[in-house]
């Protein structure tokens, strides 16, 4: 498995044990409110979670152009580190 598809697979899991979807909802174009109801403090709640999992830190300015998963693995994949896949 590639880093995407594990870093995918990862926000999957954070993405339903946070705003309780079902799994098979979450694919990389759902956003994050219209698919899933996120509202700011579900989105915070969110990103804090990524951020605590995979070491990574999200900036507001970054947080606000979260939309979609697409946007969250993008920007995990950018700023995680190697050393979360040894």
């Amino acid at each position: 498995m590639d880093k995407v598809q594990v870093i995918f697979e990862k926000i999957k899991e954070i993405i339903v044990e946070e705003l309780g979807v079902k799994a098979e909802k979450v694919v990389m174009n759902a956003a994050l409110a219209d698919d899933f109801g996120a509202d700011s403090l579900d989105a915070l709640e969110l990103f804090n979670q990524i951020e605590s999992e995979f070491l990574v830190s999200i900036s507001d300015e970054a947080a606000t152009k979260m939309k979609d998963v697409q946007d969250l693995v993008d920007y995990v994949v950018e700023k995680v580190s190697d050393k979360y896949f040894e």
